[in-house]
């Protein structure tokens, strides 16, 4: 049966997480059925701020939230996750008030589950989007795209912060150069001697997760996605705007499966900045 918590949720303790908790936030996700995926959890407290709720029995975590801040323009929240043993009870609710709290008048921007959506709801957020998750493996494609993309070097990082600055409408250098260590392999695509787009592809759960996913257009893309597919054995994953139906299209054509649907909401901004026409795909939905 569910545990009861022992205090009211207006008194549970709220504290900063830290690379000490990966362990605890990796059982979190894996009581909740997700993959423990310690890897991403540890670029999320690395390049953002992690609160936790300890479970008062001294089972770990009760909860957790991860707030990656864009500057005063933007913040993302993800990976809020509850044990099952204190679901329906309001921790969600606390902990989101708290950090809702604490962001003052910073706009906030989050990926939804159908089973989160109404909380949020109530909390203010509202719909701007949605995202459509494909997976599989890429069957080889010769569509005769004549778009240039190489691996990525270090000499790149400069140009692919300034094009995912005009893409995303903030600066996320933090989070961008951290990029290099986190994933396995990040293409440039490039266009008489500029660059038009990039891509990265980091380890999940026995997948490769394209993510950021930022092009000129969807040819681009196409071909960012064809090189990383390329590079590994590995089965991908990608959430993709579902805005963008040509590409999405293009995966299916191609032998990955459409999955699950995220809600993209805001709070105290309409929408999100920046240029969605380039903007394929997030670096991971809790980091937008």
């Amino acid at each position: 049966m569910p545990s009861s918590l022992l205090r009211p949720t207006a008194e549970l303790p709220l504290r900063r997480l830290t690379q000490d908790d990966l362990v605890a936030c990796a059982d979190l996700c894996e009581d909740r059925g997700w993959p423990r995926d310690e890897h991403r959890w540890g670029l999320l407290l690395s390049a953002g701020t992690g609160y936790g709720v300890d479970d008062p029995g001294g089972k770990g975590l009760m909860a957790s939230c991860v707030v990656t801040s864009y500057g005063p323009q933007l913040a993302a929240i993800g990976m809020l996750l509850v044990a099952e043993r204190y679901a329906r009870q309001g921790v969600a609710r606390h902990l989101m008030n708290r950090v809702i709290a604490e962001s003052g008048d910073t706009p906030l921007s989050l990926y939804a589950t159908a089973a989160g959506q109404p909380l949020y709801e109530q909390l203010g957020f509202s719909v701007v989007g949605r995202s459509q998750r494909v997976t599989g493996f890429l069957r080889p494609t010769d569509d005769g795209s004549a778009v240039t993309v190489r691996p990525a070097t270090a000499e790149d990082l400069h140009a692919m912060v300034r094009l995912d600055s005009d893409v995303f409408g903030t600066d996320r250098t933090h989070v961008l150069a951290r990029l290099p260590a986190y994933a396995d392999h990040i293409r440039v695509a490039q266009n008489e001697g500029q660059l038009i787009g990039y891509a990265a592809a980091w380890p999940s759960d026995g997948a490769h997760v394209v993510g950021p996913l930022i092009a000129h257009d969807t040819a681009t893309a196409q071909a960012l996605v064809a090189s990383l597919a390329e590079a590994t054995d590995r089965p991908l994953r990608a959430d993709i705007d579902a805005r963008h139906t040509e590409l999405l299209g293009w995966f299916e054509e191609s032998g990955l499966r459409p999955g699950s649907v995220t809600t993209v909401m805001t709070h105290g901004i309409s929408d999100l900045p920046g240029d969605w026409t380039r903007r394929f795909a997030p670096l991971t939905v809790a980091t937008g």
